[in-house]
């Protein structure tokens, strides 16, 4: 029996498409009978007649966009754009059309039907379905013109100036509104230190999306760079949340536009925290020669605040795994002086700040990965009396210096000690275990299988068994459909 496609599936278009392709039709032609065939909207029409991925298109899109009106496309916005104006989509700008024309090699007009003509703002219009310009030599104007006398001309240059005025003066957001953006983007931060990720991440995804809202608009060209600046520390922040979730792909795909943000920000100390990410990201995907290079980046930004010293520290951490302990105590030592040099302070704060507690947890992994076990036991002694007056206690952060502090006691055979550390640990509630937790339980799990077996070590291990086990990780790697309808909804 032959095994015939679906009419409208991949294998269906694909097979039009090479079909036309052979008796020599053109995209554009291609692109008219997908439409007319599938019933699509004409730029997902001229997404098929390429034969490309909602991915793909994004790419293309965003590298054809990069030498004029840089857009930061995705498969998810490309879809939005596609489906508009019908539910759950987002008009495309001026400059998202344009892109996309250009990367599908056709006129924006092509890209439009009646009812995109109809949604779209006339002045959007006017820019997308202008005339091209002539291209034989054009023929000079008179100085007058027999219909129009030379006032009523001049009369017509101011009107249209007038006109233009209006619009450059006119703005989507107000400075207010900034400062409130501002203000939701801190207390985001400062909840993911004591909140269910999964809500958080959902909450900043929605931010995220207004804000990317707004730039579509139109605003003053200061009150745009604020708007890349919010863009760019939540897609930080969601980068962030996005590998504490064990997501690292998606967490660098975060990571490489809120880059384009800084830049487009033009903003040093959003850059640092950007690097920063990065460098955490690349810390726990294994790639640690890439996140010291990202910390040494961050840190010659010569941020303000304590992204600084988070910077440092990240340093220390990754060349302790490499096993360079002379390069991660000098990094240790550089935290300590970016520490005391501190002269600004953090503009956004919460997971996005450096205190001296988490300064602490670092340096006790340091340690004990180097062998000094007394050295972690005082740092994480320390963390733990920091954490003990700081208004919010980070569980991320409090949980891992337990962890430390169980691996030192375990270094120097105290196993009872080691029991009791782990006890606040092994109490947290599923949504907080995080994936940077779970990985140093795991850590410290390989450390207790090279003990000699008994009854505590061994009750011990099957206790970190039984929490990775249930991890938040570990749930939304188990039930993919519910973990993304929360991080979508939450």
């Amino acid at each position: 029996m032959t095994d015939r496609s679906k009419p409208g599936s991949k294998g269906d278009r694909d097979g039009l498409r090479h079909q036309m392709l052979a008796v020599g039709c053109t995209t554009a032609e291609i692109a008219t009978e997908m439409r007319v065939r599938y019933r699509m909207r004409p730029r997902e029409a001229w997404r098929h007649a390429h034969g490309w991925t909602l991915q793909t298109a994004a790419d293309r899109i965003t590298e054809a966009a990069a030498s004029t009106s840089p857009v930061a496309a995705d498969a998810s916005l490309t879809a939005k754009w596609e489906k508009w104006p019908g539910g759950a989509a987002r008009r495309p700008s001026v400059p998202v059309i344009l892109a996309m024309a250009s990367a599908y090699g056709c006129e924006p007009g092509d890209l439009l039907d009646i009812d995109d003509r109809r949604a779209l703002p006339d002045t959007d219009l006017r820019a997308l379905t202008r005339p091209a310009p002539p291209t034989a030599e054009p023929q000079p104007v008179p100085a007058q013109s027999p219909t129009l006398p030379t006032t009523d001309l001049v009369h017509l240059a101011a009107d249209e100036s007038a006109t233009w005025a209006q619009w450059a003066e006119a703005s989507n957001v107000g400075d207010l509104g900034l400062e409130q953006m501002l203000a939701e983007i801190r207390t985001l931060a400062g909840d993911y230190l004591v909140s269910d990720p999964v809500v958080l991440f959902g909450r900043t995804r929605r931010l995220r999306d207004r804000v990317f809202g707004l730039l579509e608009g139109h605003q003053y060209p200061r009150q745009s760079r604020e708007l890349y600046a919010a863009s760019g520390y939540l897609c930080a922040l969601l980068a962030w949340m996005s590998s504490d979730l064990g997501q690292l792909r998606d967490a660098d795909t975060q990571g490489r536009t809120a880059w384009l943000c800084a830049e487009l920000a033009d903003h040093d100390d959003l850059r640092a925290w950007v690097l920063s990410t990065r460098s955490k990201v690349a810390f726990w995907d294994g790639r640690l020669r890439d996140a010291v290079a990202y910390a040494r980046r961050g840190a010659s930004c010569r941020p303000s605040g304590t992204v600084s010293v988070l910077l440092a520290c990240q340093e220390a951490d990754a060349w302790s795994v490499i096993g360079a302990h002379d390069e991660s105590l000098a990094a240790l030592h550089r935290a300590e002086d970016a520490r005391a040099a501190l002269t600004g302070t953090d503009e956004v704060g919460g997971i996005l700040s450096c205190q001296p507690s988490r300064q602490d947890n670092y340096a006790a992994a340091v340690h004990l990965r180097g062998g000094r076990p007394a050295d972690a036991l005082r740092a994480t002694t320390s963390a733990l009396a920091l954490l003990a007056v700081q208004p919010v206690r980070a569980y991320g952060t409090e949980a891992q210096i337990h962890i430390s502090q169980a691996s030192a006691h375990l270094a120097t055979g105290d196993v009872d000690g080691a029991r009791e550390a782990l006890a606040p640990v092994l109490a947290m509630p599923p949504d907080h275990r995080l994936a940077p937790v779970a990985r140093r339980l795991s850590e410290l799990s390989a450390v207790i299988d090279h003990r000699a077996p008994g009854a505590g070590v061994i009750g011990l291990r099957a206790a970190i068994t039984d929490w990775c086990a249930d991890s938040a990780p570990q749930h939304l790697a188990l039930s993919p459909g519910a973990g993304s309808a929360d991080l979508i909804s939450g």
